[in-house]
C-alpha cells in the first residue's frame, strides 16, 4: 500500500480572507446592481399630495384633471380639456372638475385603470406608466405617441362617485340643457366631457 504524503494546508493570512470575502460581496454587489438597473421599470404612482376617504375601485366613476407626456422626453401628448364656455357653467354646477373615467377594465390603457385604483379624492399624483401597460408597440394611429413609450401622467381626483349617480346627474344635465335650448322633452342631449384618452387596445 502506498503511503500518502500529507502536504499542509498554509492557513490564509486574515487580511487576505476579509478581502476575499469583500471581493465576493462587491461582486455579489455589483451583480445585483446591474440585474436591478436592467429590469423593466414597473408601474408606479408617487403620491405628490395625499388625498382622503377610499381609494378608486371598480364600478365608481373618477373625476380627474390629467396631464399626459412621453417619459423620454417630458412632451405632452394628451390632457384634460376645458369646457366649451357656453355650457361649463351649466356642467359644472352638477359636475366636479376634470373629466370623467368609467372604472371598468378594458375601458382605458390597464397601468392608467391600475393606476387610478391605488388614488384617492383630493390627491394629486404622478403616475408611471411602462409601454407594456400603455400602448405597447401598437400606439393609437396619428398620436403623437411612439411606439413602446413609457408614459407619465400627472393627476389631481378631483371627486369619486357611484356609476347610478353619476347616470343620475347625467340625465339631469341633459334636461337643464335641453331647456336651455328649447329642445322637445327626451330629445338626445350632450353627453358631457367624454374621457379623450384613447381605449388602450
Amino acid at each position: 500500500m502506498a503511503e500518502v504524503t500529507r502536504v499542509p494546508i498554509q492557513p490564509v493570512a486574515t487580511g487576505s480572507l476579509t478581502k476575499l470575502w469583500l471581493g465576493v460581496i462587491l461582486a455579489v454587489l455589483i451583480g445585483g446592481g446591474l440585474a436591478f438597473a436592467a429590469m423593466p421599470k414597473g408601474l408606479d404612482v408617487e403620491t405628490l399630495v395625499e388625498g382622503e376617504g377610499p381609494t378608486i375601485a371598480v364600478g365608481d366613476v373618477a373625476w380627474v384633471k390629467y396631464t399626459g407626456k412621453l417619459a423620454s422626453t417630458g412632451e405632452v401628448f394628451d390632457q384634460t380639456q376645458e369646457l366649451p364656455p357656453q355650457i361649463a357653467d351649466v356642467v359644472r354646477s352638477i359636475f366636479p372638475e376634470g373629466s370623467p373615467w368609467e372604472m371598468q377594465e378594458g375601458a382605458m390603457i390597464p397601468g392608467f385603470f391600475n393606476g387610478l385604483l391605488q388614488m384617492r379624492k383630493g390627491g394629486k399624483y404622478e403616475l408611471f406608466i411602462p409601454a407594456d401597460q400603455a400602448y405597447g408597440d401598437q400606439p393609437p394611429p396619428g398620436s403623437p405617441i411612439p411606439p413602446n413609450a413609457d408614459l407619465i401622467f400627472e393627476i389631481e381626483v378631483t371627486d369619486i362617485m357611484s356609476q347610478e349617480k353619476y347616470e343620475r346627474d347625467m340625465a339631469i344635465l341633459q334636461s337643464m340643457m335641453q331647456s336651455q335650448m328649447g329642445g322637445p322633452p327626451g330629445a338626445a342631449g350632450p353627453q358631457g366631457p367624454p374621457p379623450v384618452l384613447p381605449e388602450g387596445e
